[in-house]
Order: C-alpha cells, then structure tokens, then sequence
C-alpha cells in the first residue's frame, strides 16, 4: 500500500512508523528523501549535500546499507602508474585511492616512481582462504578430544555439507583449538572471487548442524568464536592467514635513492629496523610496519571492501637490506581481505574503480580477478612504505603534510 510522503512524515514524528519500514509504502530513492527530511528537521541541519551524491538506492536496499539517506563523499585520487610483475599482475597499474589525507596520494605515487625506476616490484601470492571458526562446548576435556578426532575423520563429509550452501565455495581445511572443555574449529574456505565472509558463514552454519546431529555430545555455543578472526587483530592471521596472503618486493637501486629520494640504503635500513621492527616491538604492536592502513584503507574504500576488515588487512611485516648500496625492501601482507564480486564492488563508483584495474574480467577463472587486486594492493603498500622511510630519513614528513596535507587560510 503505497502512502504520499506527507503522511509517512506525520507518521515518523508520531512514532507510529519506524524508518526502515518506509519502503513498505515508498520507493527507496523517496524513502531516502524522507528519511534526510526527517533526520534535518530533528537536527535543526541542511542534509542537501548528503542527498546530492549520485546512488543506485534499488540496488542498495536490503544489501548494501538500511535506512538509508544518501551518502558521503570521499575524495578519489589516483596513485601511479606502478610497474608489477605479479603472478596475476603484470604491466602498469594506476591504483584508485580514496582519502582525505592530503599528501598520501603524492607519497605513494613517489614510491611508485621509484620501484618503476628500479625495473617493477615482483608479487606472489602466498596463502588463500577466508576462515569461520565456531565454537563447541562438552561436558569434558575427554568429550573435546574425542570430538577433535572425530572431525579429522569426517572432514570430507562436513566438507560436503557446507559445500551444499554455495556454488563457488570449498571447504580446504579444518583446524581444532581445544581449551578446557571447549573446541573451536576454524574452517578456511576457498571463495573465488568474493571476498566471502558471508559465503563462509552460512557454509559454517550448515556444517555445524550436521555436526551436531552425529556427534550427539557437540553444542554450538556460537557460530563465530573469535579465532577466525574477523575484523580484529590477532596473531593467528598472521600465522595462518586469511583472506589471502601476500609478499610483494624490489631492489631499489643506489641511483635511484640517491637521485630520487636523496637518502642511502644504510640509512632507510636502519630506520626500519629501529621504527617499524624494535619500535612497533617495544610499544606491544603485532604490525611491523609503517602505514599500511593508510593505504589499504584508502583502495578498500575506493573499491567497495569492507572498511572493518582493515582492521586485520594492515597487518605485516616491512622488511630491508642494504645491499651494496641498494636496498631490497618487501612488505608480506598474511590477511588481505577484498574480493571483487559481491558486497559494496557492486557500487557503480567502486565498480568503475574496479575496471580501472582490469579485475574485472569475466574471461578469467574464479578467483583471478581478486588474486590480481591482491597483488596490487600489495605493490601500492610496497610503494608507500618506501616513500615513507625515506621520507624520514630526510626528515620530510612534516614539510610535505605542511604543504599539501593542511588546510589553507
């Protein structure tokens, strides 16, 4: 039953219509539009700018976001190009970024240059799967271990019961943690291109009923017990990876250091060591590195990736030799969790982003697509990490947020 936008407004203020039933009565581009009216009147504020950017709301509806009033602009600058000889990978990339740090842009595009100058970085990819680890409850520590062993026994018929949810998942392995009386299995599934969390999960549900109906002493306390582990960091992502883990390097030659960046390898190599290595160590941090977050979170917003899984996609590990003058500099990534199909890559600013990149080609086989994004990110984290360590060993950082990263009166 549809209702005019007068009477949807009456009924809001009255409380007698909650906002993410307006659908029900109203298109969603028109549902939008109420609810900005609304939510501006309440807050005595101007919303037009919010309502102005250009969205799909049919296809946003019960997928991407809900109660929905439009949406928030992020710059969208573009880094590069970057010379990569990945698996996947291969040829001049201009990587997408999306940020409102000035300065971050023009760092890592001067990384970029000088890996281009030093003949590309090489990226492998070194692990996939993305994780979903339920826990179990027995009456004993007996009951856990006998359970253990009863999974390692049926995994191909667990497998088979998960694998009934999805059409692109597979069921690679499962891992028992036992503490006490408790079993947290972690399964890692193969999800193609997708980034799979949510293939993950319902593949999980469906294996963890069957469980329970044959080993009638298993209890499923909770579908997700935390040592998947999703949007949070921890070390066993860096032990065992999720998503997918990659290297990526390059030998930066003593030229191109000293004309481009105009610093020596001794010098970034001791930076690193006492900044990103003894320094992260000393403060308690598991990331090892620089800035990735800079740069994963501004390409993760830039192509439609879940921005919370951040979190445990900045993980890694910088690491630098000075040989002869020049320096190999790698960045590893073991949890880089992005796909392209599926969640906001449907966007039709992300997806235009995407294509930049060539992920999107439906020629490939499942799973090269994302593969490719993988080596990109991780050749554009390489490019920042290298912008700034001798970025600091010039003592240039805060010159260039000084220049282009400040607001001008």
């Amino acid at each position: 039953m549809e209702m005019d936008e007068k009477a949807i407004l009456e009924q809001l203020e009255s409380g007698k219509l909650s906002l993410h039933k307006i659908e029900e009565y109203i298109a969603p581009e028109r549902a939008a539009k109420i609810r900005r009216e609304f939510i501006g009147k309440l807050a005595s504020c101007d919303l037009r700018a919010i309502g102005e950017v250009k969205l799909d709301y049919n296809k946003i509806h019960n997928k991407n976001a809900e109660n929905v009033i439009g949406a928030i602009s992020i710059p969208l600058g573009v880094a590069g190009p970057i010379l990569l000889k990945g698996e996947y990978a291969k040829g001049e990339f201009y990587v997408p970024l999306a940020t409102t740090e000035g300065a971050l842009i023009a760092s890592i595009s001067r990384g970029m240059k000088g890996i281009n100058e030093s003949g590309g970085a090489e990226v492998r990819i070194i692990n996939e799967g993305m994780a979903r680890a339920p826990v179990f409850e027995f009456d004993s520590a007996k009951l856990a271990v006998e359970f253990s062993k009863w999974v390692e026994k049926n995994t191909k018929q667990i497998a088979m019961e998960a694998e009934k949810t999805t059409k692109h998942g597979k069921l690679k392995t499962i891992t028992s943690f036992i503490v006490g009386n408790n079993v947290w299995l972690r399964f890692l599934f193969d999800t193609g291109d997708a980034m799979g969390m949510n293939m993950a999960t319902v593949a999980s549900e469906a294996a963890c009923n069957y469980i329970e109906k044959n080993f009638s002493d298993a209890s499923l306390v909770a579908i997700s017990g935390n040592m998947c582990s999703d949007k949070k960091e921890s070390y066993i992502n860096e032990l065992l990876g999720r998503g997918r883990g990659v290297v990526a390097d390059c030998v930066i030659k003593k030229e191109v250091l000293e004309k481009t960046f105009n610093t020596s390898a001794v010098e970034i190599n001791k930076i690193n060591i006492k900044k990103n290595l003894l320094g992260s160590s000393r403060a308690g941090s598991s990331k090892h590195n620089a800035h990735f977050a800079n740069v994963i979170a501004a390409v993760f917003a830039a192509t439609g990736q879940d921005i919370a899984q951040i979190v445990e996609s900045s993980s890694g590990y910088t690491w630098t030799e000075e040989r002869n003058g020049s320096l190999y500099i790698s960045v590893t990534l073991p949890s880089i969790e992005v796909g392209t199909i599926g969640g906001g890559t449907s966007l039709s600013t992300q997806t235009e982003a995407l294509s930049m990149l060539g992920v999107l080609d439906k020629t490939k086989k499942t799973g090269e697509n994302s593969r490719k994004l993988v080596e990109i990110i991780a050749a554009s984290v390489l490019a920042g990490e290298l912008n700034l360590l001798c970025a600091l060993s010039k003592r240039e950082l805060g010159s260039a947020h000084e220049k282009l990263g400040r607001n001008k009166k």
